[in-house]
């Protein structure tokens, strides 16, 4: 295969991924396997979590991607690093940044990753599977993006130790 395919199917995987990721949350973490899910949204925030288990399956459909596309470099090489690249964005990007799973970047006036974790935020306001809003990850709506120039942007991080993230 081509280097500018392999290239392309990465990033045609990597963008899809967001997709899949937001039909998972709100139709089978927030459905059926809210069983598995629920303790994400409780506010005592331990280390692992069951909701963790979604992405081990992720990662084990990225691996067998990869593995199986290796020997011939063809598609599913691609593919599987696609998925792998989204799930570390969401790993550094959800656990990190947003939930504070190591006490790294508290302090950012990025304001794309302030409408990151103000939607989190809003998502985890509703502790139950039902009501929510916010699913997505990486393409954040503009009505939680810091206004420029106002009130709301001078008040708005949620960089303080006190959030309920």
């Amino acid at each position: 295969m081509i280097w500018w395919l392999h290239i392309l199917v990465f990033l045609f995987f990597f963008i899809l991924w967001e997709g899949v990721a937001w039909f998972t949350h709100k139709y089978i973490m927030h459905g059926f396997l809210w069983s598995l899910h629920k303790d994400h949204h409780t506010p005592k925030y331990k280390r692992f979590e069951l909701n963790d288990l979604f992405g081990v399956v992720f990662a084990l459909l990225s691996m067998i991607l990869i593995v199986s596309g290796s020997e011939h470099m063809d598609w599913r090489f691609s593919a599987g690093l696609g998925i792998a690249g989204y799930g570390a964005a969401y790993f550094f990007v959800h656990d990190i940044f947003v939930h504070q799973r190591f006490s790294w970047f508290k302090h950012t006036q990025n304001p794309y990753l302030l409408a990151l974790r103000k939607a989190h935020k809003i998502h985890h306001k509703s502790l139950g599977k039902e009501n929510g809003e916010a699913f997505g990850f990486l393409f954040v709506k503009s009505k939680y993006w810091p206004k420029q120039n106002s009130k709301l942007s001078r008040t708005f991080p949620l960089n303080s130790n006190n959030s309920t993230l």
